[in-house]
């Protein structure tokens, strides 16, 4: 799996609902889950080691990327194929002195945040555009709008991922405004068979890139 074809991002924590996650990994990328995200905002990097060892293991077993989420340090330590880094994070030129190979990620919330990152665009992989609805996962940030989609699509030429209340329910509105990729958390994490949740909307976003 290379970047340039990802569609479907999973950001998620080390437990689920419905199982650990590194048990579904494979069933996830079968169904559809292009990159994995482990996303543990209250662990420490011992603990986030831990946690992700295994996870690295079966996300290269299964052929896709696994991303660490806000922390550099952990992924360089860890060696994972790329970290994702927030707008309060470490910037994208220390980032990358920290992680000088592999993937780099950015979020963006705003029309500044997303031509600011076409400035770093040498620097990173791809962005993170949103949240277009709100969610619980971003507490106390309001959601952007479909107008920032449409600007991203406009604007963009690094591969970027529509964030924020992704389901089949809100899809539709993200591809009618040009949006491609999407990175999901709720709509898999807290169904009761992620796997299934992951092919529906894989299979929408197929649908959309013909």
């Amino acid at each position: 799996m290379t970047l340039d074809s990802a569609l479907l991002y999973l950001v998620a924590p080390a437990r689920l609902p419905a199982g650990d996650l590194v048990d579904l990994v494979p069933e996830l990328a079968a169904a559809g889950v292009d990159l994995v995200q482990l996303r543990e905002k209250e662990m420490e990097a011992g603990d986030l080691l831990r946690a992700g060892a295994p996870l690295l293991e079966a996300c290269r077993g299964a052929g896709i990327p696994f991303i660490i989420n806000d922390r550099p340090d952990v992924a360089v330590t860890l060696g994972s194929d790329g970290v994702h880094v927030g707008q309060n994070d470490l910037p994208p030129e220390a980032t990358r002195r920290l992680f000088p190979t592999g993937i780099v990620g950015l979020s963006t919330h705003s029309v500044e945040e997303v031509d600011a990152s076409i400035a770093s665009a040498r620097l990173l992989d791809y962005v993170a555009v949103g949240p277009v609805n709100e969610t619980p996962t971003k507490p106390g940030r309001p959601g952007t709008g479909i107008d920032l989609v449409r600007h991203a699509a406009a604007t963009l030429e690094l591969p970027w991922f529509v964030t924020g209340g992704m389901s089949e329910e809100t899809l539709a509105s993200v591809l009618e405004a040009g949006g491609r990729r999407i990175v999901v958390v709720r709509a898999i994490t807290e169904a009761a068979d992620p796997p299934a949740a992951a092919a529906g909307l894989k299979e929408m976003l197929l649908a959309a890139t013909g």
